[in-house]
C-alpha cells in the first residue's frame, strides 16, 4: 500500500530535513523551550505523516490486525491482554524498541508502509482504562484515521461503547473493523453481526460510519506465502480504503503545509528577535565607538597639552642660559680680570645669578604636571563611567522585552551592572595623592630633578671652575708678561665664548634628559591609563563584538531558511493540486 509518489515522497524527506535543521538552529541561538517544544511536536507530527490509531478491546485482535498490515509478525498475539502500554510502530532502518514517557513503547521497523503511516496500538479499551484519557488527548486529535476494531464474536461491548463515546466529539474520520470473520459459520451470521455494529454505531455517533469486515489471520498468511487466503480474508477493501482516505489531496496538503506553517511562525519571530538584538548592539556598538573615540581624543588632547606644560619647562632653562650668557659677559671681561683670580667667588656668583632657584622650579612644573596627568586620568575614568551609566538607563527604559528568550538580554544586563560597579568603584576610590606618589616614583622625576640640581650646580659649577683655572693662568702669565692688549683682545673673550658654548651645550643635555624622561614616562601613564579602561569594559567589548558576529551569522543562516521555507511550500501547492 503506497500512499505518496516519488515527488512527493521527496519532498517529505527534505521537508523533514528543513525540520530539523531548523531545529538546530534555535538550539544554537538558545530559543525559549517553548519555541523548542512547539517546532518539536511539528517534527513529530511530520514523523507521523499519517496516524492511524488503532483501539479496541484486548481481545478483538488489535495486535493480529497490525501485523496483517504491516505483513509481518511484528507484535505479539495472544487470548489475555498483551499490550498494556501504548505502542507508536514507525519505520527505521532495523527492528528495534526505545522505552518513551507516560508507558509509551516506540517500535522502529522497516517496513515500506512506515515510511508514510505510523501506528498507535493501544491498550484493550476493558484492560488498562487508566490509558483512555492519553488515547483521547494525545493520539487522537492528530490521527489521520481512527480504526475500531471489535470482534466478531463479542461485537459492540460496554467497554467499546464508553470509549468510542470519548472519541466521537473530536471529529475525527472513525473506520469500524469487524475482526475474526473466520470464525463465523457463514454469511447471513456475519451481516447481521454487521447490521449489529452499524446501528449501534449511529446512535452513538450520529451516522453511520464505514464498516469492513476481515480475517487479520487470513490476510497475514496470504502475504506470507498463501496468497489464496487474500480473497476470504476480506482485507483488500480496507486496505485500498485506508489508500484513498489517507490520499485525499486536502488532507495530504495540510500534513505538508502544518508543520511548515509552524516553521514559518518561528523563522518570522526569530527573525523578529534578530533585528531587535542587532538595533541594541548598534546602539552598544556605537558606545563602545564612542569610548574609543574619547580615548583616542584624550590621548591627543594630553599629549597636546603635555607640550605645552613642557614648554614652561623649557623656559626655565632658556632662561638660565640668558642668565649664563649675561653672566659671562659680564664676568669674563678685561675690567674684572682681577675676580677671574678668585675661582670660589666666580663659582658662587654662578650659582647665584646663573642656577638660581632652576632645579626647585623645575620641580615644582614636574609635581603640576603629575597633578594634571592624574586629574585628567580620574576625570576621563568619570567621563566612562557616566556615559556607561546613561546608556544601561536607555537600555532598561526602551529595550528590555523586545530581545526573545535565550540568554542575551541577561548577559548584557549583568555585563553592564558589572561594568557600572567596577567603574564607579575606580572612581570612588581614586586616591588622587597616591596615584601622583606613584607616578612620581615611576617617572624618576626625583631623579631627574637631583640631575638638573647636579648639572646645574656642579657640572656648570665645575666648568666655571676650569674656566676661571683657565683664565687666572692666562692672566698670571700674560700679566708677568707685561701683555694686556693679548688679555683684553683674545684670551678673555675666547674663554667667554667657550663658556657660553659649554653652557648651551649642558643646558641642551639637561632639556634632552628631561624632556625624553618625562615624555616617556607621561607616555607609559597616558597608555596605562586607557589600557586600564579598556580592560575595565574589554568582558562588555568581547560580548558585544561576539554578538554581532553571532547575529549577523544567524541572520544569513535564517534568511536562507526563509528561502527554504518558501521553496518547499510552493511544492507542496504543486504537489497536492
Amino acid at each position: 500500500m503506497q500512499i505518496l509518489n516519488p515527488e512527493q515522497q521527496q519532498l517529505l524527506i527534505d521537508e523533514r530535513s528543513f525540520l530539523n535543521n531548523l531545529r538546530v538552529r534555535l538550539v544554537s541561538f538558545d530559543a525559549s523551550e517553548e519555541d523548542q517544544e512547539t517546532l518539536a511536536k511539528s517534527i513529530e507530527q511530520l514523523d507521523d505523516l499519517f496516524l492511524l490509531v488503532i483501539v479496541g478491546e484486548f481481545n478483538a485482535g488489535k495486535s493480529a490486525f497490525i501485523n496483517a498490515l504491516l505483513g509481518q509478525q511484528i507484535l505479539k498475539e495472544g487470548v489475555t491482554p498483551t499490550t498494556t502500554q501504548i505502542n507508536v510502530i514507525r519505520h527505521g532502518d532495523a527492528h528495534y524498541r526505545e522505552l518513551m514517557p507516560a508507558n509509551q513503547l516506540l517500535l522502529h521497523y522497516p517496513s515500506d508502509l512506515l515510511r508514510e503511516i505510523s501506528i498507535v496500538d493501544t491498550p484493550g479499551t476493558n484492560a488498562v482504562i487508566r490509558e483512555h484519557e492519553i488515547i483521547t488527548e494525545k493520539f487522537v486529535p492528530r490521527s489521520d484515521l481512527v480504526i475500531f476494531l471489535t470482534s466478531v464474536d463479542r461485537p459492540f461491548t460496554e467497554s467499546e461503547r464508553k470509549f468510542l463515546e470519548k472519541i466521537r466529539d473530536w471529529g475525527k474520520k472513525i473506520v469500524i473493523v469487524i475482526n475474526k470473520i473466520d470464525i463465523v459459520q457463514n454469511e447471513d451470521d456475519l451481516q447481521q453481526v454487521v447490521e449489529f455494529v452499524r446501528e449501534n454505531s449511529r446512535e452513538l455517533i450520529g451516522s453511520a460510519p464505514e464498516i469492513f469486515p476481515v480475517s487479520s489471520r487470513l490476510a497475514l498468511r496470504a502475504k506470507n506465502g498463501e496468497p489464496h487466503l487474500w480473497q476470504a480474508s476480506r482485507f483488500e477493501p480496507l486496505e485500498q480504503y485506508i489508500q484513498d482516505t489517507l490520499d485525499e489531496s486536502s488532507r495530504l496538503r495540510l500534513k505538508f503545509m502544518n508543520p511548515l506553517g509552524v516553521a514559518r511562525n518561528l523563522v518570522t519571530r526569530y527573525q523578529g528577535i534578530i533585528n531587535a538584538r542587532a538595533e541594541v548592539l548598534k546602539d552598544d556598538l556605537e558606545m563602545i565607538n564612542n569610548v574609543e573615540r574619547q580615548l583616542d581624543l584624550y590621548q591627543e588632547d594630553m599629549t597636546r597639552d603635555f607640550d605645552y606644560r613642557m614648554a614652561d619647562i623649557e623656559n626655565i632653562l632658556y632662561e638660565m642660559e640668558q642668565r649664563g650668557d649675561a653672566f659671562f659677559d659680564e664676568t669674563f671681561r678685561l675690567a674684572r680680570v682681577f675676580d677671574l683670580l678668585n675661582k670660589d667667588r666666580i663659582q658662587k656668583s654662578f650659582a647665584q645669578e646663573v642656577v638660581q632657584d632652576t632645579a626647585q622650579r623645575i620641580e615644582a612644573k614636574v609635581n603640576e604636571l603629575i597633578d594634571w596627568l592624574v586629574e585628567q586620568d580620574l576625570r576621563q575614568w568619570k567621563a566612562v563611567t557616566d556615559h556607561l551609566s546613561e546608556r544601561r538607563k536607555e537600555y532598561q527604559a526602551h529595550l528590555i522585552g523586545d530581545l526573545g528568550g535565550g540568554s542575551f538580554k541577561y548577559d548584557r544586563e549583568r555585563l553592564l551592572e558589572s561594568l557600572g560597579r567596577r567603574a564607579y568603584r575606580v572612581v570612588d576610590t581614586y586616591n588622587k595623592d597616591l596615584e601622583a606618589q606613584k607616578i612620581a616614583e615611576d617617572a624618576n622625576n626625583a631623579v631627574a630633578a637631583s640631575l638638573a640640581v647636579e648639572i646645574g650646580a656642579v657640572g656648570l659649577g665645575t666648568l666655571i671652575t676650569a674656566l676661571a683655572s683657565t683664565a687666572a693662568a692666562d692672566v698670571t702669565g700674560i700679566l708677568l708678561a707685561g701683555s694686556v692688549a693679548a688679555l683684553g683682545l683674545v684670551i678673555i673673550p675666547a674663554r667667554r665664548r667657550k663658556g657660553k658654548q659649554e653652557l648651551s651645550e649642558k643646558i641642551s643635555q639637561m632639556r634632552t634628559q628631561l624632556e625624553q624622561s618625562l615624555r616617556a614616562q607621561f607616555k607609559h601613564e597616558i597608555e596605562r591609563s586607557v589600557r586600564n579602561i579598556n580592560d575595565a569594559i574589554s568582558p562588555y567589548t568581547r560580548f558585544v563584538r561576539s554578538e554581532r558576529d553571532k547575529i549577523q551569522e544567524s541572520k544569513v543562516e535564517f534568511d536562507q531558511l526563509e528561502t527554504e521555507l518558501s521553496q518547499l511550500a510552493h511544492r507542496a501547492e504543486l504537489l497536492t493540486q
